[in-house]
């Protein structure tokens, strides 16, 4: 997405797609930040001295201070069904040139090593954890409390990749959608955005 690759050598990151089927077009709110936090969870769950400290950034992304990506999702929707692709790094000890500073796997995060036959473990908790939070009603206060910049001030690109359109205000949080809330200085009520990507912070 936005001309960004996954790069991954074999072995050594984990990456798979869950179909999900429903009942006619109805799908659960907000599934890509759902998977997320499912994937949040169960990366903790995997690695217990990263607990606390992952984050989900809106829309796709899942970090780890400062800003390291360990993993990104992407959900689909066609006819009665979800494509929900997620892709971990597990256990590269370098990230390509172009990522570093900006990735990050579990073992790096971590200290820990892994073998191949580790993110088949991680795959189940993902699972478990992935059939937890479709069905859950309070996933928004839970999203909230890892989401990334929650309360502190943005810069946001709305809309396309090149729209140029840029908003400055504080991350307020997550609307029952999934849409991204940014209070503008001024406003009484926070902006809804469902299109767009945080920049860095704000001033």
């Amino acid at each position: 997405m936005r001309g960004r690759k996954w790069e991954m050598e074999k072995g050594q990151a984990l990456a798979f797609t869950v179909l999900l089927r429903f009942s006619g077009s109805n799908f659960p709110a907000a599934l890509t930040l759902r998977a997320g936090l499912a994937a949040a969870f169960a990366i903790e769950d995997f690695e217990p001295a990263l607990s606390g400290r992952v984050l989900i950034k809106w829309p796709n992304d899942i970090l780890i201070p400062p800003a390291l990506k360990l993993a990104g999702i992407l959900a689909e929707a066609r006819d009665n069904c979800a494509h929900i692709g997620i892709g971990v790094n597990v256990s590269q000890k370098q990230m390509p040139a172009f990522l570093r500073g900006r990735a990050a796997s579990l073992s790096l995060a971590s200290g820990a090593e892994y073998n191949a036959a580790d993110r088949f473990i991680l795959l189940e908790k993902i699972l478990f954890r992935l059939s937890d939070e479709i069905g859950s009603a309070d996933w928004r206060e839970r999203l909230e409390a890892r989401l990334y910049k929650k309360g502190e001030e943005i810069r946001f690109a709305k809309g396309a990749a090149d729209s140029g359109e840029m908003v400055t205000g504080v991350l307020a949080g997550i609307g029952p959608e999934g849409e991204l809330l940014i209070a503008p200085p001024g406003e009484t009520a926070p902006l809804s955005f469902t299109a767009g990507e945080i920049c860095q912070a704000g001033g």
